[in-house]
């Protein structure tokens, strides 16, 4: 079984993981000159990424 030491670790990688993917989302939208769709306050939002 995992300890708590393990599964804390797994979890950092995890966040890192989604951080790096983010940024790369960003970076590709901004390539592409393309709108990213969010959701804010339970609407569908459109924005520019800058």
């Amino acid at each position: 079984m995992n300890t708590v030491k393990e599964q804390l670790e797994f979890r950092d990688k995890i966040i890192a993981g989604l951080e790096k993917a983010y940024e790369k989302l960003i970076e590709y939208k901004k390539q592409k000159n393309s709108v990213l769709v969010v959701m804010r306050d339970g609407k569908i939002t459109h924005i520019k990424p800058e």
